[in-house]
């Protein structure tokens, strides 16, 4: 019996039992091959870290994903050098021999910042005026670094070595790996969340799906994407006319074949289902209490300037910090509109628009609830903006860009870092992307030359082969 029992398919007994889980609620958690087996008698993962290497500064991440790559010198780097050259040819000696992404033969004319500067806050802060809000509530709680450079000067190879510190694909997200090494609070939603918004202006970067993947590590770990409108997951709730009990039975019955299959094969990706099923359920019920948000007060609704649900990226704010709440490890926000070849100008300010007063409320709200001091967010794009342009945009650039963290030990009210008089090189303190990972792995409790994971017969790490140093200066 045991034999004929494990043969049984899933997706046969389901089919004909007639009740679906919502495609198990979470097709891609369950869909993915793992690389070691999880001991599936195991409810609840606290991570290979437990505890972590030392006492953390911070519980989770918030990552603000400015998709397309934010123009740093219309935003967060004032450069009155280029408004002096405006509209003059930009000098030879900056871009000889540099990687461009522009048209060869064409000339390049220096563009000069196209919003004013104001300082904002007690601390000075230098931001461009098409932040008013983040200006006027949060500057003193910004740690801005303002020399950051990457590798990769196009966006999907970018986007990789942002989010998983290498630019070759299949490697793990920086989600899964904490989520890896540290666990989640939460039992009944996923560790490792992100959400996508899209606005009115410039061109909608594609976000592949292998940005919040587990790469390498087991599938359990992978990123999970809610949707911004209507169901956050397809299905999540129960068919009609069956209720909690009975879907609790057919998990039952089905973790039992899961379990009695990787019994005979002893399967890693079965040991990973037996888990995400599990989690799946749980979820039916966590989903829709976390997508409510009717409880919410309307000076919350004010502050975010939304009721939810619209799928913007103001709503997305409201739904990172009620995920932070419920203990998701990593929450991931992409606003996909920063790519910005053409009428940066018009362009940068209205997608500031789409999204400063969300940061600005996320910021506060945090603040107000005392999360903000173990919850770090990070504000940035996979590269920059070049100072010169062939029109009246501008176009990729790698060589030195902005990034800004709040919360989670990151010095409130302080810059780091700078560009040359240009905004072209970053000049001034250095910190590559290794370095960022490292010293988010540190806030978390983490040595990120101790955190490996073996993998074709190396240890793997985040962080690279290549040197790699937490920035002490960004700390307080």
């Amino acid at each position: 019996m045991i034999s004929i029992l494990s043969q049984v398919a899933r997706r046969t007994f389901l089919k004909n039992t007639g009740v679906s889980l919502g495609s198990m609620a979470l097709t891609s958690l369950l869909s993915q091959t793992n690389q070691a087996a999880q001991d599936a008698t195991v409810p609840h993962w606290h991570g290979v870290l437990d505890p972590p290497h030392f006492t953390p500064r911070a519980k989770r991440i918030i990552w603000l994903y400015m998709a397309g790559g934010m123009t740093h010198i219309d935003t967060f780097d004032n450069k009155p050098k280029l408004t002096e050259l405006h509209g003059k040819e930009m000098p030879e000696s900056v871009t000889k021999g540099q990687q461009i992404a522009q048209l060869q033969g064409r000339k390049l004319n220096c563009f000069a910042p196209q919003h004013p500067f104001r300082k904002w806050g007690q601390s000075g802060q230098s931001i461009a005026a098409i932040w008013p809000m983040l200006g006027e509530k949060c500057a003193d709680d910004l740690c801005i670094v303002r020399s950051l450079h990457t590798d990769a000067i196009n966006h999907d190879p970018a986007h990789t070595f942002m989010n998983t510190g290498t630019m070759i694909a299949g490697r793990p997200a920086m989600g899964s790996w904490l989520l890896y090494g540290l666990g989640t609070e939460s039992e009944s939603l996923p560790g490792f969340v992100v959400m996508v918004s899209t606005g009115k202006f410039g061109q909608k970067q594609p976000i592949a799906a292998r940005q919040w993947h587990s790469g390498f590590l087991p599938g359990q770990f992978q990123g999970v994407e809610f949707r911004s409108t209507g169901d956050p997951v397809l299905y999540v709730g129960n068919p009609k006319g069956v209720t909690n009990q009975q879907q609790r039975d057919v998990v039952d019955a089905v973790q039992k074949l899961n379990g009695l299959a990787n019994n005979r094969y002893d399967d890693p990706e079965i040991a990973t289902r037996i888990s995400q099923y599990e989690l799946a359920f749980r979820m039916q019920s966590s989903v829709p209490d976390l997508m409510d948000v009717s409880n919410e007060p309307d000076h919350i609704f004010d502050l975010y300037g939304t009721k939810g649900g619209d799928g913007s990226f103001a709503s997305n704010c409201l739904l990172a910090r009620r995920l932070a709440e419920r203990g998701t490890r990593f929450i991931q926000l992409y606003h996909r509109d920063w790519d910005h070849h053409g009428a940066v100008k018009d362009h940068s300010a209205g997608t500031a628009k789409e999204v400063d007063q969300g940061v600005a409320a996320l910021i506060t709200d945090l603040k107000q609830r005392g999360m903000l001091q173990d919850t770090i967010i990070v504000f940035g794009s996979e590269f920059g903006r070049t100072p010169m342009a062939q029109g009246d945009g501008r176009d990729h650039h790698l060589a030195g860009f902005t990034m800004w963290f709040a919360g989670g030990g990151f010095k409130p009210g302080f810059s780091y870092g700078a560009t040359d008089e240009l905004g072209y090189h970053a000049v001034e303190n250095r910190v590559s992307v290794h370095d960022i990972h490292a010293t988010l792995l540190h806030q978390m409790g983490i040595h990120h030359t101790q955190f490996t994971y073996k993998f074709q017969g190396l240890d793997s790490k985040l962080t690279g082969v290549e040197e790699a140093n937490v920035v002490q200066e960004l700390l307080s």
